[in-house]
C-alpha cells in the first residue's frame, strides 16, 4: 500500500475520532464454546471455528490449538500488519520478511508441579527479518513505531486490567 493510500483509508477516521473521540472507543470480542466430551474449547473467528485443546507438554495429543501458540500468533500478526502500516506511512518500500515470536514457559506451573514456577510465559521474544529498502534510521524508526503502535505487543507489555464474570447454568440452553 502506497502512503497515499493508507492516510485516504484512514482520514475519515482519524477525523472523527477527534471530532468525537467516544467513537474511537470499543469493546472488541472473542466467543468460545465448550464440549462435555473433551478438554477444548471452540473459538470463533471470520475463518472459521478454530478449536484450542492441551499442548502435547501437558497431556494433548497435538490435534487441537495451543492457545498459548495463539497467543504468539497473535503478537506475530499484529506486529506485521502494524509493521506494514508504518512502513507505508513512513513510504518505505518493503520487499519482504518474517516475523517470528517464542515465547518460554516452564509446564510445571501450568499443571501445579510447582507452586514457584509461574503460569504462562516467562519471555517472549519477537525476531524480525527485513528486506526493505530503508536506512539504518528509517528501519530503527519503524520498529519503534511498530511496537508502539501494536495493540498486541502494547497489551503484553502493558497488561490491561483483567476481571472474571461466571454465569451458572446459562448459554447452554438445558436450564
Amino acid at each position: 500500500m502506497r502512503p497515499e493510500q493508507l492516510r485516504t483509508a484512514q482520514a475519515p477516521f482519524k477525523e472523527r475520532y477527534k471530532a468525537d473521540p467516544e467513537s474511537a472507543k470499543a469493546w472488541l470480542r472473542a466467543d468460545g464454546r465448550l464440549f462435555a466430551d473433551s478438554v477444548s474449547c471452540e473459538v470463533t473467528s471470520p475463518q472459521g471455528p478454530i478449536r484450542a485443546g492441551l499442548h502435547s507438554a501437558i497431556g494433548g495429543d497435538g490435534s487441537f490449538a495451543c492457545s498459548a501458540e495463539m497467543l504468539l500468533q497473535a503478537l506475530v500478526g499484529c506486529t506485521g500488519v502494524t509493521l506494514r502500516a508504518v512502513a507505508a506511512a513512513m513510504g518505505i518500500p518493503l520487499r519482504s520478511g518474517t516475523i517470528v515470536a517464542e515465547g518460554f514457559i516452564d509446564f510445571r506451573g501450568t499443571l501445579g508441579v510447582s507452586k514457584e514456577t509461574p503460569v504462562g510465559f516467562q519471555e517472549i521474544r519477537l525476531k524480525i527479518d527485513l528486506d526493505a529498502d530503508a536506512t539504518p534510521e528509517q528501519i530503527d524508526n519503524l520498529l519503534k513505531l511498530t511496537k508502539r503502535y501494536c495493540v498486541v505487543y502494547q497489551t503484553l507489555a502493558n497488561p490491561p486490567v483483567m476481571t472474571l464474570e461466571v454465569a451458572r447454568g446459562s448459554g447452554s440452553g438445558h436450564g
